[in-house]
């Protein structure tokens, strides 16, 4: 009997054929782990891709990208985000979520690469209007009155003709300003192109004032009826082509600011902003936004009380509290009265639910307002107006009780009812009236507000020409303008700058007495005649507070 040896017969038989099927096995499984590892490389792949435009998006303030409902992800989990370096033990976990993905990312919409979110469930609220266009020229649709042509009587092709010719008197302009910065001298006196121009600009706006022809004003009437609120109102013909169009940029340069603000998420359509406020016998459009509690701010509508300026949210709450409300003039002291014209000093310590409710009024009409809350270290000087109701608001300012850069205004105000009347001269005048008592140099705040800087640079001028006009010597000194008029020195230069009376001549500074200048205003001064909106210092009866 033989014994077969070791290796051989049909065990080395059997032997050579599971050594092949491992190595069948094991080349099947190397290749299932390449397979694996591709199929991990390409999730990787995708997960670096998705990041990079997610973060392009971030920073080019795209839309982020849309899940399989259309929304915006709520989750990092509905962005299909995995880890590339998962660990052998989670490569079956990783290979089902990678092959899931796949299906998730071929059902997914494409991802939206504009610099615009719209939601198109909005409208325009001004009747008619398909909220196509935009007042700007520069955005396909819009979703508030700021942006609507129609509200302003124009096309939406109107508004992008008008957008094409903005942008190239602005790029016209840019260019001028850095040729003239190139070849710039100190206090350069205009070129005679800016000399043309400004006669342009006399020239168009003599007519301004001629009113309107019968034809013109019945239209105006037309439309009103026709319209109503719901329309601008006509402008044409009632200013200079040329103010006009300056007002036009005006109203296309907040409208792309709001779209800004918008578009970057600090305001929506439905954001709690109070649109109106009754206010006495007046209501009141707001202009801006003002933080008062988000239950009277969702109303849309606020009802203060004139005198104690608490806020209500009815009418009928509003009828209530004024049949009880004993308040008929501001808290404090009263330290000048005129006619019928009193000032109140209010301390923001001895009367702070006053003062914070007086500054969230005032925020609703000031863009640079910041301060609501903390009234404590402020002085509050109200102006009234008084009748047999009581003494009515016109306006405030408030000062630091102890300014050390010598501010003798924080925060002014005019209320809206009583702009353009001459009572926002007053409160400045009023203000640098208690710098000369105090025997301080002052100056407002900055930054002053758009028509905060226009009353400033007003009352400047006029102080500096009636200045002019009493002064009879020959050398005249800034220092002692300054010391007579209380105003800064800085805002004397800039004023002398602004009229061109500052010139620089043989390393000297002179100030020249332009006769035409001081006729014009000493004209002006003639025609207003002995009007009651100036301050007049003997009927002032105030010392300056402790500690200041």
């Amino acid at each position: 009997v033989c014994t077969p040896m070791a290796g051989s017969g049909s065990d080395g038989t059997e032997d050579s054929d599971s050594s092949a099927e491992r190595e069948q096995t094991n080349s099947s499984e190397s290749d299932g782990n390449m397979v694996k590892r591709q199929r991990l490389t390409r999730a990787s792949t995708r997960l670096s891709q998705s990041s990079q435009d997610l973060k392009r998006a971030v920073d080019h303030d795209e839309s982020p990208p849309l899940t399989p409902t259309g929304n915006a992800p709520s989750s990092e989990s509905e962005l299909d985000i995995s880890s590339p370096n998962a660990s052998h033990d989670e490569s079956q976990a990783k290979d089902q979520t990678s092959r899931d993905s796949d299906k998730d990312l071929s059902h997914r919409p494409k991802r939206r690469r504009c610099h615009e979110t719209y939601n198109f469930n909005m409208k325009c609220p001004t009747p008619g209007c398909n909220s196509l266009g935009h007042l700007t020229g520069k955005h396909e649709r819009h979703f508030a009155v700021s942006g609507c042509p129609l509200y302003h009587n124009l096309s939406a092709d109107e508004c992008k003709v008008k957008a094409i010719s903005r942008d190239k008197q602005e790029e016209e302009m840019k260019a001028q300003e850095e040729s003239n910065s190139r070849h710039a001298t100190r206090h350069q006196t205009p070129t005679s192109k800016q000399s043309r121009y400004k006669e342009q600009v006399n020239e168009m706006r003599k007519g301004r004032n001629s009113g309107l022809q019968k034809e013109q004003k019945e239209k105006h009437m037309e439309h009103r009826q026709t319209h109503g609120n719901t329309r601008e109102p006509l402008l044409e013909n009632i200013t200079s082509d040329y103010d006009l169009e300056l007002f036009r940029k005006a109203q296309a340069r907040a409208s792309e600011d709001l779209e800004k603000l918008r578009i970057q998420g600090q305001i929506t359509e439905g954001s709690n902003m109070i649109k109106t406020i009754l206010f006495g016998r007046y209501e009141l459009d707001t202009w801006y936004h003002s933080p008062y509690p988000e239950e009277y701010a969702r109303l849309g509508r606020l009802y203060v009380c004139e005198f104690c300026l608490k806020y209500m949210k009815s009418q009928t709450i509003l009828r209530r509290h004024m049949a009880k409300c004993v308040w008929k003039h501001p808290p404090g002291d009263e330290v000048y009265r005129k006619g019928a014209i009193s000032v109140f000093e209010v301390d923001g310590k001895k009367n702070k639910i006053y003062c914070q409710n007086l500054c969230l009024l005032a925020k609703l009409f000031l863009d640079h307002k910041t301060l609501y809350y903390d009234v404590e270290p402020f002085l509050f000087y109200v102006m009234t107006d008084a009748d047999n109701t009581g003494c009515h608001l016109v306006g405030y300012f408030s000062k630091e009780k102890n300014s050390f850069l010598n501010y003798n205004v924080s925060c002014i105000l005019t209320m809206p009812q009583y702009m353009r009347q001459g009572f926002g001269k007053m409160l400045i005048d009023f203000s640098y009236l208690l710098s000369k008592v105090e025997e301080k140099v002052g100056s407002p705040e900055r930054p002053l507000s758009d028509l905060g800087l226009i009353s400033y640079r007003s009352y400047w001028k006029e102080v500096l020409l009636r200045y002019m006009y009493n002064f009879q010597g020959k050398e005249i000194s800034i220092k002692e303008i300054s010391q007579e008029t209380a105003v800064n020195p800085v805002d004397i230069v800039s004023t002398l700058q602004s009229l061109q009376m500052l010139k620089y001549w043989k390393g000297k500074h002179l100030v020249l007495k332009r006769q035409d200048l001081i006729d014009e205003w000493k004209a002006k001064e003639i025609k207003r005649g002995n009007s009651n909106k100036t301050i007049d210092p003997t009927s002032l009866k105030w010392t300056p507070p402790k500690g200041t």
